[in-house]
């Protein structure tokens, strides 16, 4: 793994104003501690930073801080971001030697077609993005791959099937699944009347039609008083 060098200024001012003020000129509040180091407040560039943690070992980037006349070796832990910016608003470094086993975060990459699922019209469900491991500093890999060329639909891949580098170990359930070939996504159809629907719509049906029957009579009716009523009137 790579190692970058950023320097840091020592003894800045602790507290909301002063953090944004440091943030505001193109610094991050940070902290050092570990080894039984006293906790140290710091403050970095940045940019430096950034490039640092978006290089090829990403957030597991192995850092050497110049702190005066000193150097520790550290890595970032413990982010705190812009809740809107996506910014770094303070990040914690923790001392590591380089021949230390320490926890880490890696994230998990899938690679290969899954051909079977998708003739199938399946999908790839993906249900571990990163893997927490144990290495020393220079042994952690910057990512780890999941191939997904023999997935069909029902099975995974599991966390026993990815290849760890040499000195790499995990604790995590080797059963856990990394990737899921799922069946289709069922269509969804509308949604059938309910049965008291159907029966108020006969009866609203049969009503009307009672409806226009006692229309038709009524005027039948009225027509036959008329004629007799006329043949009465006529006769006398």
């Amino acid at each position: 793994m790579e190692e970058v060098t950023i320097a840091a200024e020592v003894g800045r001012p602790t507290g909301s104003r002063p953090s944004r003020r440091l943030r505001t000129s193109g610094k991050v509040p940070a902290v050092l501690y570990g080894h039984g180091t006293d906790p140290m407040a710091l403050a970095v560039d940045s940019r430096e930073l950034r490039n640092a943690l978006t290089g090829e070992a990403g957030l597991n980037a192995l850092i050497t801080l110049n702190v005066d006349s000193e150097s520790h070796l550290a890595m970032a832990r413990h982010l705190q971001r812009h809740p809107v910016k996506g910014t770094l608003d303070h990040v914690d470094f923790v001392i590591v030697r380089r021949d230390e086993v320490v926890t880490a975060e890696v994230p998990i990459t899938l690679v290969g077609e899954a051909e079977a699922v998708n003739r199938e019209d399946g999908i790839v469900e993906q249900q571990l993005f990163s893997l927490t491991i144990k290495a020393k500093p220079l042994d952690i890999p910057a990512g780890l791959e999941a191939d997904i060329s023999g997935l069909v639909i029902g099975e995974a891949v599991r966390v026993a099937d990815l290849k760890l580098p040499s000195g790499v170990e995990t604790e995590v359930d080797p059963e856990d699944a990394v990737v899921v070939g799922q069946p289709p996504a069922a269509e969804e159809l509308p949604p059938e009347p309910a049965e008291g629907e159907e029966v108020a719509e006969g009866e609203e049906g049969a009503a009307a039609a009672e409806g226009e029957g006692g229309e038709a009579a009524a005027s039948e009716g009225g027509g036959e008083q008329s004629s007799e009523g006329g043949g009465e009137g006529g006769g006398e």
